[in-house]
């Protein structure tokens, strides 16, 4: 079965379809695949197969080049929002930039769910479902809330250590606690405990890193009796305890004896786990013409900017590990892992190789082989030649009544602040936010940095009458020029669907959202059953 779309050179392009079926059967048969869901995430976050990935319509030029870079991978859309189905014009633009193999998906996720197969809710759910799996087949020691709260005002307290990122931690976190991301814990918890008697306690805001802490601990055979904290800050809130607020208590540099022994320990996990270690020379050879490669460093932001790979992009491993499928969303791709020392990479692609990813470790390397400089490049889509307006000529066509904005950007960056008196639109549904905002003398589209506030200003022209242009710059030149913000949701063109509401982030979740989330969670293994396409296993 075939659908026909327009190319934009005006022919008339075939595309195939695949069937649920047919795009189950590929990931059965771990042949590579990209299953890439079109909608916002917050209707993407309410209903999609196990391995499809979000690609919010809108943000496609920037996202794609990046995300997907191979352009004869298998690529299959899908995804309808409230007005338009968004698979044949997102499929039109993928096949104008080179991708030679892109498919829709027959009926789209109404025929997926009508076929039988399931339906995940949430994000980045194959990495939480793997951590529930983890749990399940390992037993990881998890103590509840007021077990951990009567050790801490004990004689013998507990190191508690945050496995999540460390704004996650400022935000909320267990009164104790030091900030230790996911791939630090095995580096940096010899000397966080050198006691061998001092219980360690793995946190994070739910499930999944406090499993996957807590596991990594004990695959790497610390001394220390460890465990998590059932159900993270979330737990720890239903159980009526209170939280810190603005913690920023972090893990000190680890001591050569330290850093010597979780090398030994990671790299035995490693082995475990099947993951190989190869040469950087040797890694050129995997770059085939039929194989996807990611190539990341996991280390932390800091230490990646002092010195990197060429190629390597930068995702800590804890993230990398919770958000798979954002950072490698070509289910069956090959992933490189590089750090400094090994550690840290090993214990990631521990994790990677067990959720059924090829993953290798880069081995040692001269730190003259690392660069400061930014040499990551990602083919791009070329931006649309547009008009543009600087911060100062704005701000006097607003003072006079000459012009409106619309700002493109996250709907969460909109509400921080944005330029006063400017109308915030999803670029995906920028006609239908038109019949909102009108067509002014001239309209002036922004968004953070005025990279997709090009792309969304070239359908503008073609919508409306009035004269189009770009902030020279977007916001963020608007902010460097000293000119002022407004915050608040006003002015709202779009429905904020851009972003779905994690019940464990922030601190203003409903007990009621808490409680349905961690009930989801404890579900997560019998409908991994019931699909059938992880491939998950534990060591």
């Amino acid at each position: 079965m075939n659908q026909t779309i327009a190319s934009p050179s005006a022919a008339s392009t075939t595309l195939p379809t695949l069937s649920p079926a047919e795009v189950r059967a590929e990931l059965l048969a771990r042949r590579e695949i990209l299953l890439a869901d079109l909608r916002e995430e917050d209707p993407f976050a309410k209903g999609h197969p196990l391995w499809a990935a979000n690609f919010p319509f809108g943000r496609l030029e920037l996202d794609v080049p990046r995300r997907i870079p191979r352009r004869d991978v298998l690529i299959v859309l899908y995804g309808r929002d409230e007005y338009r189905d968004l698979a044949p014009v997102a499929a039109e633009k993928l096949v104008s930039w080179g991708y030679g193999n892109v498919h829709l998906l027959e009926g789209g996720v109404a025929a997926w769910e009508a076929a039988g197969y399931e339906l995940f809710i949430d994000v980045n759910v194959p990495s939480k479902a793997f951590g529930e799996f983890v749990e399940a087949n390992r037993h990881t020691p998890l103590l509840p809330a007021e077990e951990v709260r009567r050790l801490i005002d004990s004689n013998t307290p507990p190191v508690i250590l945050d496995a999540r990122r460390f704004d996650e931690f400022n935000t909320m976190s267990i009164p104790t606690g030091i900030s230790v991301p996911g791939a630090e814990l095995v580096l940096r918890v010899r000397d966080l405990a050198p006691d061998p008697n001092t219980t360690v306690i793995v946190n994070c805001a739910g499930r999944t890193r406090s499993i996957i802490g807590t596991q990594s601990l004990i695959n790497a055979g610390i001394p220390n009796p460890v465990a998590g904290l059932r159900n993270g800050t979330i737990g720890w809130t239903l159980a009526g305890l209170e939280l810190v607020h603005g913690a920023t208590r972090r893990f000190a540099d680890s001591t050569p004896d330290g850093r010597k022994a979780a090398q030994a320990d990671a790299r035995a996990v490693a082995e475990r786990a099947g993951v190989r270690r190869i040469t950087l020379a040797k890694a050129d050879a995997l770059a085939r013409p039929d194989r996807t490669v990611y190539r990341v460093d996991v280390r932390s932001a800091e230490e990646y900017e002092n010195g990197h790979l060429s190629g390597f992009i930068n995702v800590p491993g804890g993230q990398l590990v919770q958000e798979t499928d954002h950072t490698v969303p070509v289910r069956g791709a090959i992933i490189l892992l590089a750090d400094d020392d090994g550690t840290r990479a090993d214990m990631t692609a521990s994790w990677l190789s067990q959720m059924g990813w090829e993953a290798y470790v880069i081995g040692p390397v001269e730190d003259n082989q690392r660069s400061r400089s930014e040499d990551v490049r990602f083919d791009v889509v070329p931006a649309p030649e547009v008009k543009v307006v600087s911060p100062q000529v704005l701000q006097g066509w607003l003072n006079a009544g000459e012009a409106v904005v619309i700002d493109v950007t996250s709907s969460a960056n909109y509400i921080k602040g944005h330029i006063p008196g400017a109308w915030w639109a999803l670029r995906s549904q920028i006609e239908n936010a038109l019949e909102t905002i009108g067509s002014p003398k001239r309209l002036v589209i922004t968004c953070g940095s005025g990279a997709l506030a090009r792309f969304a200003a070239k359908e503008v022209e073609s919508l409306a009458s009035s004269e189009v242009f770009v902030l020279e710059g977007g916001t963020s030149n608007w902010i460097a020029n000293g000119l002022p913000l407004a915050p608040g949701e006003e002015r709202l063109a779009s429905a904020c669907i851009d972003r779905y509401r994690r019940p464990y982030e922030g601190t203003d979740a409903s007990r009621k959202a808490m409680e349905d989330y961690l009930e989801w969670e404890y579900g997560l293994v019998a409908q991994l059953d019931r699909d059938g396409t992880h491939f998950f296993q534990v060591i």
